[in-house]
């Protein structure tokens, strides 16, 4: 099957995930993190791209970058190749490194670009790790503090034109907690299939109902395809998923508009 061509960003600007390979660690000290931040820092210089975020976790990373040469795949490449033969070498170790190619999703309006950061600068918040502020390993301080990597100008004009006001602005933008549900988390992290746990969970939540419950209720046809309705307005749910999760015939799924 051929590869799905990437989405080009009319901005340039896209968010780009790197995962471990079968979800395994690709940092185990603070020396890899170290030199993988080094390997972008050379990359940068050779290819002449931006960072507006990043932030590295144990088995996955995520970068924003503005690709002003249209050379994201070039730049991915050099970033995947000289990492995985570091890490290799050292853990004495052979074969892929990373999971298939890497996950990019373009980012071409404002708004989404702050959100975006806000989500990747969370991440150990999320993952129950560290607060935002004292994670180590994103570009969260270059923002507060000096900045090395990254470009902070573009999303601090999104805050303010004041640099004082903007960084204030910042970092009250990044106290909100977000609480994500399955398939916002989704949207942010690029996952190609979404599993039936998470369409259960979603639903449950969305109709604020048990599962027992929801299971008595569709055996009314007026409110089962009010709820089959509902739920097929869900982004990224297949009729054929969404009928293996509810207990119900696809035909009847097909049917209701």
């Amino acid at each position: 099957m051929p590869r799905k061509s990437r989405q080009v960003s009319n901005t340039k600007v896209y968010h780009v995930i790197l995962r471990g390979i079968d979800k395994q660690d690709i940092f185990v000290n603070e020396k890899d993190y170290y030199n993988f931040l080094q390997i972008i820092k050379e990359t940068k210089e050779k290819f002449d791209y931006e960072i507006y975020s990043y932030c590295l976790m144990t088995n996955h990373v995520h970068i924003v970058i503005y690709d002003k040469n249209n050379q994201l795949s070039k730049i991915m490449q050099r970033i995947e190749i000289s990492y995985s033969m570091y890490f290799n070498k050292k853990y004495n170790r052979q074969g892929h490194l990373f999971q298939n190619r890497f996950l990019s999703k373009k980012i071409e309006d404002r708004e989404y670009l702050k959100i975006v950061c806000r989500y990747i600068h969370q991440n150990p918040l999320k993952a129950g790790i560290e607060k935002t502020e004292k994670y180590k390993w994103s570009s969260y301080k270059e923002y507060i503090r000096k900045n090395t990597l990254i470009n902070p100008r573009m999303l601090l004009l999104l805050f303010s034109e004041n640099q004082h006001e903007a960084k204030e602005e910042f970092i009250k933008f990044h106290n909100i907690e977000i609480n994500l549900n399955p398939f916002e988390q989704i949207e942010y992290e690029m996952q190609d299939k979404i599993i039936d746990e998470d369409v259960y969970k979603y639903i449950t939540k969305l109709l604020n109902m048990e599962y027992e419950e929801i299971k008595n209720i569709l055996r009314d046809k007026n409110k089962r395809d009010e709820i089959i309705t509902r739920c097929k307005k869900i982004k990224g749910i297949t009729n054929r998923q969404l009928a293996r999760v509810l207990g119900i015939n696809r035909k009847i799924i097909d049917r209701v508009k």
